[in-house]
């Protein structure tokens, strides 16, 4: 929650009337970006492991071939393009790994050097270093430079040049945030249009030892903070990638630690409110869930589970620390859950995760359960009632912090911690921000206690990619904070942060209106986690099923799609483990020398095989369509809401109802999916749904499916699985195969069948599986066999059950000449929406008209293919001209409208047909946005 430091403010409730209150300031308040600097401050050299380090058990120390010292200058070559910069007063050079790069020692790359005196020059084939180390030899304009090509050209970087094309990175927190105006600057990238980019190590704290496998479990040596050893020292790492960012991206990672691969649930949906909950209401809300048909998978529990400020008060405390009272609680609230572990227990049996909010800014004061054997463990004699200071980077401390508080109530049944850190921005270490550091003992903790670590707290500073996920805070809930999310969660990336997790409605005031909530939440179900919150007002709304249609049956939808992504996002965000790359990033990653790359903020790549540009705009009062500008990437992309076929790079304007999300899929694309399910993991993943993109003939596909069994980290030590899954389009013969599974983990799927779903495309003439044909089995049919849903012109085969270890083979025959005439069908799907969209728009006006039998006929093409598939090229032939038909019949009606004399109307007489004309210019709007492809 959003609270303002430095007033002392007693409630949050009025803490966050002083929030509403500053919005309008927010309005004209302008951020500057800050330049790379300095973070943090003071240390020697470690014991290292010299084997060969597993994944966490890092080596600070570079691989001596990798070393140039001359003078007071050390230059460690970690890559041909990533270059560690030192000097020290002293002549010692650190090897302890520091908050943010953990591990040096990285094979040796080539390189030459060239002494003269003083004078040194290394070159590495792609960056130029010199340096002269005349004088006391520092860091400085004069004495060292770097040089390197960009775009043809040679670009030559010294000490102090303004970095003025950095692509930034991300800050900590979007608390009070009104669209692009944040509290707090977004910070640097790793990344920069000029090709360049310097990370200052200088001050950052160090970690006493390199060992972060915790491999004994909770008898593993925990790695602690020192300071740097006092003296002058600088410590750079200089990123010479060009526009290589990907490269950039992936060498961090492996210097800096991998972005962790949550656990499964997360990517599934999460309900958090600000509220002051029941067991019981709580149980409610999850019963509404189920029967509302909306899938859950996480349950935030907001600060209200322990003792209130108002329980206080009525006892006459004092919070020792000075912090506001009844923030910061380790002790169950009694009146709220008399029972928390049998309420946990039940909603464990619901399929459901639960974590709790935390302010731990108070330490523990002397009305907490746990505060006796906090005080003991401390040192502090109970009977004195003194509280126990919050110092998280004192050891000990942290030890009985995790222990005392946090691990009884973990085996209670809460899955993992909301850390909402938002008091003082500094620890009793100088240089150690609570943020950062909290993020880390948090994190490790629960890997020293062999799970799959899951943190939910806001960004610390660069390092903490290694700590996710993030809580972007409490921004307001208008449409400029949608419209930012997209551009600032993309971005994040540049820093390696891939987990943003936003509130999705906004937090403040909390009201929000239906088409709002509707654009949030599906960039919500196109975002790295979909979480809805609000805050502490009676009007706010998040429950989907409470909401007017059709919003309600959207929202629902969406929530749907989500959960059959699972599989795919699951696949991209082992991706991004592996590369450093998130899978939601900017789209100058992919097409780095395009402009468009660069301004179309509002537009990302989604995984490997979309692009999406979420609506972030209300709708038209007169169109009920949203307008856009979208830039289409080079290549081949099918808009999948509508089916039409873009080519790029180009710059179209589409437009959207309020049930369509900008989602762009590459041509050929396989996209897995799993059945609808309750929450994560209801059931094994069968079928195995693979959406297979059209893509031109003699073309071939290919998608890695990941899985692995999601409890531990065994996908660090090889527990899991790949299955490569093939499409090629051979003349008017599509082969999709599903190669047997490799590898292994436990409970894996042994056997399953097969959906295939072929959008956008004729129907077959014949379809084989592993040899035997499948035959048509009607619409609607889930037997095996296929079936054809022609709204969106999508064969969908369902496959017997075969063993996941077994090559399973699809072959799709159709009519000779298919292929090539694919163009007739570019669009149908968007088409036949708009028809529906203006048949009921039209049958709204019973009794003074109806949708025009041209329009039913057209509308209806899509139905008789589902039931006649073999009729397809009879239907589509016919399709534009009915569809033509039906929208002169709609301006037929409007000019009879338009022509009839208003002479004697009454007052509401005017008003009704002033509504009657307006809905027949909507329903002609509509039909001419869907105009099908001449």
């Amino acid at each position: 929650m959003f609270c303002t430091r430095g007033f002392a403010i007693p409630d949050r409730e009025r803490r966050e009337t002083v929030c509403f209150a500053a919005i309008a300031f927010l309005f004209a308040a302008l951020f500057a970006v800050p330049q790379l600097r300095p973070v943090f401050a003071q240390a020697s050299r470690p014991a290292v492991n010299r084997e060969t380090p597993a994944e966490g058990a890092y080596d600070p120390i570079a691989d001596a071939k990798s070393i140039v010292v001359v003078g007071h200058a050390r230059f460690t070559v970690l890559t041909t393009q990533l270059i560690r910069m030192e000097w020290a007063g002293d002549g010692k050079f650190e090897d302890h790994p520091s908050f943010v790069f953990l591990n040096r020692r990285l094979p040796a790359p080539k390189f030459t050097v060239k002494r003269d005196g003083a004078h040194l020059t290394l070159d590495t084939g792609e960056l130029q270093l010199t340096y002269d180390a005349a004088g006391d030899g520092k860091f400085a304009e004069g004495n060292l430079a770097i040089s390197f090509a960009l775009n043809g050209k040679t670009q030559t970087w010294h000490p102090g040049m303004e970095d003025t094309g950095n692509l930034q990175g991300t800050t900590r927190t979007l608390d009070g945030a009104l669209g692009n105006k944040t509290k707090e600057p977004i910070g640097p990238g790793l990344i920069s249009r000029d090709g360049w980019a310097v990370v200052d190590d200088s001050t950052r704290p160090l970690f006493d030892s390199d060992n972060f496998s915790f491999a004994q479990g909770e008898k593993s040596e925990w790695p602690w903070l020192m300071l740097r050893p006092p003296g002058e020292r600088q410590d750079w790492y200089f990123f010479g990638y060009g526009h290589e960012y990907r490269k950039a991206l992936g060498d961090f990672v492996r210097v800096a630690g991998r972005i962790p691969l949550p656990p499964r649930f997360a990517f599934g949906a999460w309900w958090s409110r600000y509220w002051a909950y029941s067991d019981q209401e709580l149980d409610q809300l999850v019963r509404g869930m189920h029967e509302n048909d909306v899938p859950l998978d996480v349950l935030v529990i907001d600060m209200d589970w322990h003792l209130s400020d108002i329980q206080l008060k009525a006892r006459h405390e004092v919070d020792q620390s000075g912090e506001s009272l009844g923030w910061s609680g380790y002790t169950w609230n009694p009146l709220l859950f008399p029972d928390p572990k049998d309420f946990l227990a039940n909603i464990h049996a619901e399929g459901l995760k639960a974590t709790l909010n935390l302010h731990p800014a108070s330490g523990v004061q002397p009305w907490e359960d746990a505060y006796p054997a906090m005080a003991k463990a401390m040192d502090i004699d109970p009977a004195t009632k003194k509280y126990v200071p919050f110092d998280i980077t004192n050891k000990k401390f942290a030890t009985n912090y995790m222990d005392i508080l946090h691990h009884p109530l973990e085996r209670e049944g809460i899955d993992f911690w909301w850390l909402d850190w938002q008091q003082e921005a500094n620890t009793r270490t100088p240089g150690v921000n609570p943020t950062w550091w909290l993020n880390y003992v948090h994190f490790t903790d629960q890997e020293r206690e062999g799970k799959r670590p899951l943190l939910f707290h806001r960004w610390g500073g660069l390092g903490n990619h290694r700590y996710q996920i993030g809580f972007s805070g409490d921004t307001v809930s208008v449409w400029p904070s949608l419209e930012f999310q997209p551009w600032f969660t993309a971005t994040a990336a540049n820093v390696g942060y891939a987990y943003w997790s936003h509130d999705i409605g906004g937090h403040m005031p909390g009201a929000v209106d239906p088409e709002l909530y509707t654009r949030w939440v599906q960039f919500g179900a196109f975002s790295p986690i979909l979480r809805t919150h609000t805050t502490k007002n009676p009007e706010s709304e998040r429950r989907l099923w409470a909401y007017p249609e059709p919003y309600s049956q959207i929202l629902r939808d969406t929530f749907h799609l989500r959960y059959a992504m699972q599989p795919y996002l699951y696949t991209e965000a082992r991706s991004t483990y592996d590369t450093g790359v998130a899978f939601l990033h900017p789209l100058y990653y992919d097409w780095p020398e395009a402009d468009a790359a660069y301004e179309s903020k509002g537009e990302y790549v989604f995984g490997s095989q979309m692009m999406v540009a979420p609506v972030t705009k209300p709708v038209d009062p007169a169109t009920q369509l949203a307008q856009q500008i979208v830039w289409i990437p080079p290549g081949e992309w099918v808009e999948q809401a509508t089916g039409r076929r873009l080519t790029g790079p180009a710059e179209v304007k589409r437009s959207f109802a309020i049930e369509q999300i900008p989602a762009y899929v590459r041509a050929g694309a396989i996209l897995p999916m799993q059945p609808a399910m309750e929450y994560t993991d209801q059931k094994p993943i069968d079928p195995l749904i693979l959406e297979v993109y059209p893509q031109e003939e003699g073309k071939t596909s290919t998608y890695r499916l990941y899985a692995d069994g999601s409890k531990s980290e065994g996908y660090k030590r090889s527990a899991y699985t790949w299955t490569t899954l093939t499409a090629k389009q051979q003349g008017d013969v599509l082969t999709v195969e599903i190669a047997p599974v490799e590898g292994s983990y436990p409970e894996m799927v042994l056997k399953r069948s097969y959906e295939i779903r072929l959008p956008g495309d004729w129907p077959p003439d014949a379809v084989t599986a592993n040899g035997t044909g499948l035959v048509f089995t009607g619409k609607q049919s889930s037997k095996v066999g296929w079936r054809y849903e022609g709204n969106r012109l999508m064969t969908v085969i369902t496959t017997p059950e075969y063993s996941a270890h077994t090559l399973v083979r699809i072959e799709v025959r159709r009519a000779a000449g298919s292929v090539a005439s694919r163009a007739k069908l570019d669009g149908f799907a968007g088409s036949v929406t708009r028809l529906h969209e203006a048949y009921d728009t039209l049958n709204t006006l019973w009794s003074r008209t109806w949708s025009p039998n041209p329009l039913i006929d057209a509308w209806q093409t899509g139905d008789r293919l589902s039931y006649r598939p073999q009729t397809a090229r009879e239907e589509i032939a016919r399709f534009s001209k009915v569809y033509g038909e039906g929208l002169a019949a709609v301006n037929a009606l409007i000019s009879s409208a338009g022509s009839a004399k208003p002479e004697g109307r009454t007052e509401a007489q005017e008003a009704r047909e002033k509504k009657y004309l307006s809905s027949l210019q909507r329903a002609a709007a509509l039909l001419e946005d869907g105009k099908p492809m001449e």
